[in-house]
C-alpha cells in the first residue's frame, strides 16, 4: 500500500480529517471537446465526491478535438485526458507521443458525419465533390478513408475544411459545408439549433459502414505512469464509479452538469446522456468488463487506423494501452 492509501486508511480511521483535507492530488481532466451531456457522468462524479473520495482534487477543462487533448496530456498541461483510442494509437505510432488510454469508455464507435436533410446528400457515396468541416485532430479525418473505401468512393474526393471544433455545427447549418464530424450522442442538441433555422440535420453513422472499434478512452501520460501508479489506479476508480452512478441517476446527473455548465440545457443533456450510456454499458462491456480493451476489438481498431493513415499494419496497438488499473 502507498504512503498516500495508508494515510487515506489512517484518515478514515480517526474520522477527523475533512474530505477536503483528504484531497490532496490536483489534477487536471481535460476532455475532448465542449462540454455537453457526453461528459455529465465526469462532472456529476467530481460534485458528488467520489474523485474527492479518492485523493484527488480534480478540475476539468473543455477540450479541443482529441488530438489536442493528447498532446497536452503529453506536454504536462493535464495530468488525465479523454480522448479518441484512434488519436492515441496514431500518435504513439507516428510520433512516439508518450500517452497511454487507460480504461475504455466507448466500446463502439459514436463516429458520424452531420448533413442536412435539405442537402439531399442520404449516404456516404453522396459526400463526392463536397466540404467537409474537421477540427486539428479530428478523429472522424483520421477514420473517414476506411469508411470511404468500405462504401467505394475516392476518400480524396472531399475537401476538408478545417476550423475550431466549435463552430463546425453553425457551419453546416449555415451550409458553408456540406458535412460536419460530430458523435451520433449530439444529434438531438445539434439538430434543436438546425430546426431554429429552418433545417434538419440527419447522421450518417460510421457503423453502419460496418465500422466497428473502439472510440473514447481515459489517457494519461507514460511519466504519470511511471511515476505515480496509485494516482492512476484511483483515478480511473472514481471515474468508472462516476459513470456507473450517472447510469443510474441519469436526471440528477444532468442537473449536476447544468449546475457546472449553464450554457447546457436539461433536456439537451439528458438526451446525449442517455445517448452515451448505450456506448459505455453494453454486450461488449459486459463480455470484456467495463473499462478493459478486448485484443481483438484492440487489434479492429488500430487496423482501420493504419488503413487510414498508411501505417505499418505490424505494428502493435497494444503498446499504446494499459487497463491493469481498471478494477
Amino acid at each position: 500500500m502507498s504512503m498516500k492509501r495508508l494515510l487515506l486508511a489512517f484518515a478514515f480511521a480517526l474520522g477527523s480529517w475533512s474530505q477536503a483535507a483528504l484531497a490532496e492530488d490536483k489534477a487536471v481532466l481535460q476532455l475532448d471537446w465542449i462540454p455537453t451531456g457526453e461528459h455529465a457522468a465526469y462532472f456529476a462524479g467530481q460534485q458528488r465526491g467520489f474523485f474527492r473520495d479518492a485523493g484527488i482534487d480534480l478540475s476539468i477543462t473543455r477540450g479541443y478535438g482529441s488530438g489536442d487533448t493528447v498532446n497536452k496530456v503529453a506536454a504536462g498541461a493535464a495530468k488525465f485526458g479523454v480522448a479518441d483510442l484512434g488519436a492515441v494509437l496514431a500518435g504513439r505510432a507516428q510520433q512516439s507521443v508518450p500517452v497511454k488510454s487507460i480504461a475504455a469508455v466507448y466500446t463502439f464507435s459514436p463516429h458520424s458525419l452531420f448533413v442536412l436533410r435539405s442537402s439531399g446528400i442520404k449516404g456516404f457515396k453522396d459526400l463526392a465533390g463536397k466540404r467537409i468541416a474537421v477540427s486539428p485532430g479530428n478523429s472522424h479525418r483520421i477514420y473517414f478513408p476506411e469508411v470511404a473505401r468500405r462504401v467505394g468512393i475516392d476518400p480524396e474526393s472531399v475537401t476538408w475544411i478545417t476550423t475550431d471544433a466549435s463552430a463546425m455545427a453553425a457551419m453546416l447549418i449555415a451550409k458553408r459545408v456540406d458535412a460536419a464530424p460530430f458523435y451520433s450522442i449530439h444529434q438531438y442538441y445539434q439538430n434543436k439549433a438546425a430546426q431554429q433555422a429552418g433545417e434538419e440535420i440527419v447522421a450518417l453513422p460510421f457503423v453502419s459502414a460496418g465500422f466497428a472499434i473502439y472510440a473514447s478512452s481515459l489517457v494519461t501520460a507514460d511519466e504519470t505512469i511511471k511515476t505515480d501508479p496509485d494516482l492512476v489506479r484511483r483515478f480511473v476508480g472514481a471515474a468508472l464509479r462516476s459513470f456507473a452512478w450517472a447510469r443510474d441517476n441519469p436526471v440528477e446527473t444532468c442537473k449536476l452538469h447544468v449546475q457546472k455548465n449553464p450554457e447546457v440545457l436539461q433536456d439537451e443533456c439528458e438526451a446525449s446522456q442517455k445517448a452515451t450510456m448505450g456506448f459505455v454499458f453494453n454486450d461488449h462491456q459486459r463480455a470484456t468488463g467495463q473499462g478493459h480493451f478486448a485484443p481483438d476489438r484492440l487489434a479492429d481498431t488500430w487496423h482501420a487506423v493504419a488503413e487510414s493513415l498508411k501505417l505499418d499494419p505490424s505494428w502493435n496497438p497494444a503498446q499504446a494501452v494499459d487497463d491493469s488499473f481498471v478494477p
